[in-house]
């Protein structure tokens, strides 16, 4: 079969897409002038790219060179960057993308907007470089059984490629990467295959208390009992990990974990956990403001193997401050904690409240929003374990004053918004980490009654597209 012939054009780039690519426009043999987007390209670069593939009228490009750089391009930190997939925006300064991602959010929330709506500046990250608290790798391996541990590759049809080095972690991250590698290759072990249901490797999530100093490594294996590990593959596990990561503090703790990812046809996947070293859990701090003159109150979070904690602890503390400061909540308030997580946002603002109702429909996360609470000696702190419409629904809840939401990047189902709106609840704090279904959702509020008052852009993850944004409501 004749190879098909790869089509280089050369385009001027003029904008970012959503995804942080950037878009230009080149003009094909037909004469044609079509868009193309071309990942790791900024506005004002002219670039030379391979015409891999179309969707909805838009071209896809892979980067070959750039012929000319914008007066804004600067050279990436990391090595990896333009085949990793993990970061878009090294190549422009920090301070360009923080603008860049707060005139996103404008853009999205232009039809709301009016004199009356107060959009606020972006609150930048106190550092770009590493913030995350939390990693997810994965195992790979190729026809000749190469095999590889790190991130998914740009463009890359889920490859896996080997990661050295990532400036968005603490280091400590890469050395557990590396001695879990060690082992790997000394071992008999496969890398799962999901078309085939074989091999036993599938993911490797680090992550750690930033303000602890607390480590936590869990090992996903597949669940097909003809791969499963053996006890002395565990413990060589296990020892690989406490030789190359264990705490040198006496007051922080490394804790390991395997999960077993159990599929079959027809049914929905299960997980089975399984403790193999250290506590059960790690504990992070938050040192949060009610008001931006008050001082900061220290707060304690507990947090399991797959519990949801926001990656960017010291940026965290700073979102769930603003949140706080843009609700101005009473002592006599009655709280709902909707897609309440951990208990994090909740649990900040409980102890200046009557009471705080939290939901959430993860069973770990709501236990862990529990014993959170009983960390910080909060007994005014409820939480329900189920999908916020129907414990809307279904529970006898106390009226609430004020509604804090923090849901999925899908935002607000129809079913939540029709329970949201039935409450009539004087206050709607809503945060998001993703502002398009956000002002999607905020647009149907402001229809049903409610007036958009206040939008905060923060940025948590600075390289990367990704942004939270908190928007105030008010009846």
């Amino acid at each position: 079969m004749r190879k098909k012939q790869i089509q280089y054009i050369e385009a001027e780039i003029t904008e970012f897409s959503k995804k942080g690519n950037g878009v230009g426009f080149f003009t094909r043999e037909s004469g044609i002038v079509s868009k193309i987007e071309v990942s790791f390209t900024i506005p004002g670069d002219i670039v030379r790219a391979a015409v891999i593939s179309k969707k909805n009228g838009v071209f896809k490009g892979k980067l070959e060179e750039v012929i000319k750089k914008s007066e804004n391009r600067i050279q990436p930190k990391c090595i990896h960057f333009a085949t990793c997939g993990g970061c878009r925006l090294q190549q422009l300064p920090y301070e360009l993308q923080a603008k860049h991602k707060e005139i996103l959010v404008r853009n999205y929330f232009k039809d709301l907007v009016n004199q009356d709506v107060r959009v606020f500046p972006i609150i930048e990250a106190p550092s770009p470089w590493h913030y995350r608290n939390k990693m997810e790798f994965s195992f790979s391996s190729d026809a000749s059984h190469n095999k590889y541990l790190g991130l998914i590759m740009d463009s890359g049809r889920g490859k896996v490629m080997n990661l050295t080095e990532c400036h968005l972690t603490n280091p400590w991250f890469i050395e557990a990467l590396q001695a879990v590698n060690q082992w790997w290759h000394s071992s008999s072990l496969d890398a799962y295959h999901m078309m085939r249901n074989t091999g036993s490797l599938r993911t490797l999530t680090v992550r750690e208390g930033q303000l602890t100093g607390d480590r936590m490594v869990m090992l996903t294996v597949s669940g097909n009992p003809d791969f499963a590990l053996h006890r002395d593959q565990l413990d060589s596990f296990v020892k690989a990990l406490k030789e190359s990561v264990e705490p040198a503090s006496k007051d922080s703790t490394l804790s390991i974990f395997l999960r077993i990812q159990q599929i079959a046809k027809g049914k929905e996947t299960e997980y089975f956990e399984m403790h193999l070293h250290g506590r059960d859990h790690i504990l992070e701090k938050l040192n949060i403001k009610l008001a931006q003159d008050a001082a900061e109150t220290p707060m304690t979070f507990s947090i399991s193997p797959t519990a949801f904690f926001q990656p960017n602890s010291q940026q965290a503390a700073l979102l769930y401050s603003k949140a706080l400061e843009l609700g101005s909540f009473s002592k006599n308030d009655v709280v709902y904690d909707l897609y309440c997580g951990t208990g994090t946002l909740g649990i900040c603002i409980a102890m200046h409240v009557k009471s705080v109702v939290g939901v959430e429909i993860s069973a770990e996360s709501s236990l862990d929003a529990r014993t959170n609470a009983k960390h910080n000696n909060l007994e005014n702190y409820i939480v329900y374990t189920g999908d916020v419409s129907e414990i809307l629904r279904e529970k006898d809840l106390p009226q609430p004053d004020v509604l804090m939401l923090d849901p999925p990047r899908s935002g607000l189902d129809a079913a939540a918004i029709k329970q949201i709106l039935a409450l009539n609840a004087p206050k709607i704090v809503y945060i998001s980490c993703n502002p398009e279904t956000q002002a999607q959702n905020v647009a149907e509020l402001v229809n049903a009654g409610y007036r958009l008052v206040t939008i905060q852009p923060v940025d948590q993850f600075p390289q990367t597209m990704h942004i939270e944004n908190i928007a105030l409501l008010t009846r």
